[in-house]
């Protein structure tokens, strides 16, 4: 965009600016009008699986009730090799999406069921996409908008058959006429296994779609706190000052469950916590608690933006990484007995710039653990001359608990009510539950389907992002699998190893004593 010449005065290179900046959100706007004008349909390729059943058809279910998909221009067709006709595939999904319903949404779930066709065949197969594609066009032609027709083709499948299924999608069932329309491909994490297998698998889908086209899901970046953490740290003065490596003595990320694979051992001994929870799920949030304030909410500046965190930290140094695995974690028959993959890991991420500097960013997941939950702590160094002497009752913490009970609040010392000036720890509290009891809040998948929908790629991974978080954990990984960094055991129930907590102390993470936070009641 030129803003001026030399010759120009300050009043019309004001001018020039404010023109260009207003047709710049204009143009912006159509855009997304027309990315929402036109028939769609919807493709759930692996229709009859668990993701598809479980996350992917209630998601569209709820964006139907709440009038996000409208029955006059949405279709919506599953595809999976299983032999199921439409009703069969109705009766399937039902369970799932009646689970919590209201009575006046039976209805409604009638309604959205009739939307639903299936179509059988194979993820290679070219005369079961010929197939997918006449019944698409015959949607297509009955709403009379072949021209801005739209096609979202969501894949609720192993990576493995990624690169077949695209080229089925690009072979068979484009959209042709797109002089409005469009064609999107969502794709499920897990994106690669290390660093080559991510980039040859990015390869295979960019010789087939652009850049904007493809949707790489992450549903952590669709979480309501997820996606409250640009607004905190940039539309509140109070975090501005404070968001550095002068205040901030640490930061930890956390994810804890208290269940171990559960029938999935198979399927997770192959990744292990950290390609399962922490590479995607909790870089991404540490992506947006360490990212400078981008130039506009546009997807591109935000990306650009996480890109730069990624680049900038530092390899891992195996010092400061424990592993550890349950105790019984290898019964499980169809896990190997000596298997030597991780269900537990705690590691320091330190990023090497001008606001991190120094601080340690304290990453830990792990299975069958003492609770669940997942949260961010943004703990703050000590108050220089403590008159009160109140540092052993801990420091202040800003805490972000992302699931369950969703809330954030600030842990301060306050004054003990009574006579004596003692103190004690207490907080600021903000519940979401207690808060917004009038509002529900939407699942992650909800959220990132509809993005998908408007053309919005804020909330998904791009390709050289995934490439820099790929880059982070390879190394790491590759030791794992060789037998050179080893788990450690721990008791199902418990807080993980020792080794861990011990880390985090090292790190300079200081555990508050006797102080527990209540969610609060109405």
């Amino acid at each position: 965009m030129s803003i001026s010449s030399t010759g120009s005065s300050p009043s019309s290179r004001r001018n020039s600016f404010q023109n260009d900046a207003f047709i710049d959100e204009k143009d912006m706007i159509d855009s997304i009008t027309n990315t929402e004008m036109g028939c769609l349909s919807i493709v759930v390729l692996g229709a009859s699986g668990d993701l598809a059943k479980k996350k992917t058809f209630p998601a569209l279910f709820n964006l139907f009730r709440q009038g996000f998909l409208q029955s006059n221009e949405v279709h919506i067709f599953g595809y999976a090799r299983t032999k199921l006709s439409d009703d069969d595939l109705r009766e399937r999904i039902r369970g799932y999406l009646i689970k919590g319903a209201l009575p006046e949404n039976l209805e409604i779930l009638s309604d959205f069921l009739k939307l639903i066709k299936y179509v059988s065949g194979g993820y290679d197969s070219a005369e079961g996409f010929l197939s997918l594609n006449k019944e698409i066009s015959e949607h297509e032609l009955a709403k009379n908008s072949y021209g801005s027709s739209r096609r979202l083709f969501y894949l609720a499948l192993p990576p493995s058959v990624y690169p077949s299924v695209c080229k089925m999608i690009k072979s068979y069932c484009m959209n042709q006429a797109v002089p409005t329309g469009w064609t999107r491909i969502v794709v499920e994490k897990p994106f690669g296994k290390d660093l080559a297998s991510a980039e040859e698998l990015s390869a295979q889908l960019g010789e087939l779609f652009d850049e904007p086209q493809l949707y790489r899901i992450d549903h952590y970046l669709g979480k309501e706190l997820v996606q409250n953490l640009l607004v905190l740290r940039f539309a509140n003065r109070l975090f501005l000052p404070l968001w550095n490596r002068d205040n901030i003595d640490n930061i930890q990320i956390v994810f804890r469950e208290d269940f171990g694979t559960e029938g999935r051992g198979g399927y997770f001994d192959e990744y292990g916590i950290i390609r399962d929870i922490i590479q995607n799920h909790l870089l991404q949030v540490l992506c947006l608690v360490a990212m400078e304030k981008p130039v506009s909410l546009r997807p591109e500046h935000i990306r650009d933006e996480k890109v730069k965190v990624l680049q900038s930290v530092l390899p891992i140094n195996y010092d400061e990484v424990v592993l550890g695995q349950y105790e019984g974690y290898t019964d499980d028959p169809t896990v190997s007995k000596d298997s030597n993959t991780p269900t537990f890991a705690t590691m320091i991420l330190r990023i090497h710039n001008e606001r991190w500097e120094g601080v340690p960013f304290i990453m830990k997941a792990g299975k069958a653990l003492n609770s669940r939950k997942a949260e961010i702590r943004v703990q703050f160094k000590d108050v220089p001359g403590d008159i009160f002497k109140c540092k052993k009752q801990g420091r202040n913490e800003f805490v972000i608990r992302l699931q369950p009970k969703e809330a954030m609040y600030m842990k301060l010392t306050v004054k003990k009510p009574g006579l004596d000036m003692s103190t004690i720890q207490s907080e600021l509290d903000l519940s979401y539950g207690q808060r917004y009891q009038e509002v529900q809040i939407p699942e992650a998948y909800e959220r990132l389907i509809l993005d998908t929908i408007r053309g919005d790629q804020q909330h998904f991974v791009r390709r050289d992002e995934l490439r820099a978080a790929w880059e982070i954990f390879t190394p790491l990984l590759h030791d794992i699998e060789d037998g050179k960094v080893k788990p450690v055991p721990y008791k199902p129930g418990s807080r993980g190893p020792p080794e861990a907590d011990e880390l985090a102390a090292k790190a300079g993470y200081v555990q508050t004593h006797g102080y527990i936070w209540i969610p609060p009641t109405l």
